[in-house]
């Protein structure tokens, strides 16, 4: 296996999530202030889990618009969210988990922290796995349609219960810089503080437990992995069956078995360990297809 080339490849895929994280979080003003950006571009869907609440976002994270349309009278709103969604996920599947999703890069960060034993795979890891499906189906969908107010409204329950990546981008700057929030912070936000602080523990010993166990923008993005136009092919004719690219996937896929695993992030890394150039990574044309 060619570790400098994987290593490589993870350096190139870091940076490139690095400068999509600056570029999408870019109203530094913000952070300072303690105030959300409110420009015309909030309007708009960035393709990760990038928190509508962190004082730099320029954009908006699709699950959390999802949300705060659904159970509303702006649902209407919700079709140009759901159309974003399929659209980036029929072009290019999980490739957004991989290379863009700044949450993801946050883990792939707290992963490299050096531990005694890390834990590539444990009993009930792939049951485990469809938990994110029921979150997307039971706090994304269902909640904010029914768990209503008086008036009819839902709410992100997602955001508001469980999304360790809102409390880290939004909810910590916010206090952070807003003393009036500080004041009236309660047992909800320690609740949230909890699940991140448990995530980033995680996140060190297993990888991107948050992406594989409890994202639902990652189980949308997953059930497009198959018919994606950004697709993974491996060429049986020059496969030697060494088993390399499996054993360098950290989210556990065979390509040889799944190539477009529901699973698998197409970091590339299985593409560079292949001794003999049998995979091949990219938009489905005449060679990949």
């Amino acid at each position: 296996m060619d570790k400098k080339k994987v290593d490589n490849n993870n350096k190139l895929r870091h940076s490139i999530q690095a400068l999509w994280t600056i570029i999408t979080n870019s109203y530094f003003v913000g952070f300072f202030t303690g105030k959300i950006y409110g420009g015309a571009t909030k309007h708009i869907c960035v393709p990760g889990l990038n928190c509508y609440s962190c004082p730099g976002a320029i954009g908006s994270c699709p699950i959390g618009s999802l949300q705060a349309v659904m159970g509303s009278w702006k649902y209407k709103f919700s079709y140009y969210v759901v159309g974003f969604m399929v659209f980036v996920g029929a072009i290019l599947g999980r490739f957004v988990c991989g290379w863009l999703c700044p949450f993801g890069l946050i883990q792939d960060l707290l992963h490299k922290i050096p531990f005694a034993k890390k834990i590539e795979t444990f009993k009930g890891d792939k049951q485990l796995r469809y938990l994110k499906y029921v979150i997307l189906v039971v706090f994304v969908i269902l909640m904010p349609l029914f768990a209503v107010d008086i008036l009819g409204q839902g709410e992100p329950y997602f955001c508001k219960l469980i999304c360790p990546s809102g409390t880290l981008l939004g909810g910590i700057p916010l206090l952070t810089a807003n003393e009036g929030l500080r004041a009236i912070i309660g047992g909800l936000f320690a609740w949230k503080t909890t699940i991140l602080i448990i995530i980033v523990v995680l996140s060190i010993i297993i990888y991107r437990p948050f992406c594989k166990y409890l994202c639902p923008l990652g189980a949308i993005y997953a059930v497009f992995n198959p018919i994606a136009f950004y697709s993974l092919k491996v060429d049986k004719d020059k496969c030697v069956s060494c088993n390399k690219c499996a054993k360098v996937c950290k989210m556990n896929v065979d390509p040889v078995k799944t190539n477009n695993s529901l699973e698998c992030i197409r970091c590339g890394d299985c593409k560079k360990a292949c001794p003999t150039q049998a995979i091949e990574l990219g938009f489905r044309n005449s060679k990949t297809k």
